[in-house]
């Protein structure tokens, strides 16, 4: 069986007086910074796991919110800015991650808010196509700012236009998040709730 990601980031040392927050955390030789800025406002690492499709590891996740969170509901109901970001574990046909993304969308959404999401989810898919595939090394993020939407960026830099429909973010995140996540374990990683590694 495989092991069981374990959430380690946002873990506190207090080896040596006072408690200090580690910069990065490593997740499948993947780092992920512990805080970042985005609109003018700090986020921090909620958690971050691997996706793993049988036993061949897919892309690392890290999810970045104002506030921790610990379940699904407190996640979407976080105020302020969001930041999922995506990286790449091997290569995948571009068109066949946006289909999975929209597939992993349409049966955790419930209807109203996928429909709401549909324009989204169309220019995802553009983009993703328009790059035919995603290499092993790759990273696209999504990031979420109320009143302004959600900007792709792939390898660090935007691409598209900005996605206005709040809804698409959470539509998004349900990907993970949702009552059918595209990974049981990485959706308890995303969450910051840590699993005794399986030996």
């Amino acid at each position: 069986m495989r092991a069981i990601v374990v959430a380690a980031c946002l873990a506190v040392g207090s080896l040596s007086g006072g408690s200090t927050w580690a910069q990065t955390v490593e997740v499948s030789n993947v780092k992920y910074e512990t805080a970042l800025d985005l609109a003018g406002q700090k986020l921090q690492l909620n958690g971050a796991g691997t996706r793993y499709k049988f036993v061949v590891k897919v892309y690392t996740a890290g999810l970045y919110l104002t506030t921790k969170a610990g379940t699904p509901a407190e996640v979407l109901a976080a105020p302020g800015p969001k930041r999922i970001h995506i990286s790449m574990l091997r290569d995948i046909d571009g068109n066949e991650l946006g289909k999975l993304f929209t597939k992993g969308m349409e049966d955790n959404a419930p209807r109203e808010e996928f429909v709401k999401s549909i324009n989204g989810v169309l220019k995802l898919s553009e983009i993703f196509a328009s790059r035919k595939q995603l290499n092993s090394g790759d990273n696209f993020s999504v990031d979420y700012v109320p009143g302004v939407g959600s900007t792709v960026l792939l390898n660090g830099k935007a691409i598209g236009e900005t996605i206005k429909e709040p809804e698409f973010f959470s539509a998004l995140l349900r990907i993970w998040l949702g009552d059918k996540p595209a990974d049981a374990s990485l959706k308890e990683a995303l969450l910051g709730i840590k699993k005794e590694r399986r030996r």
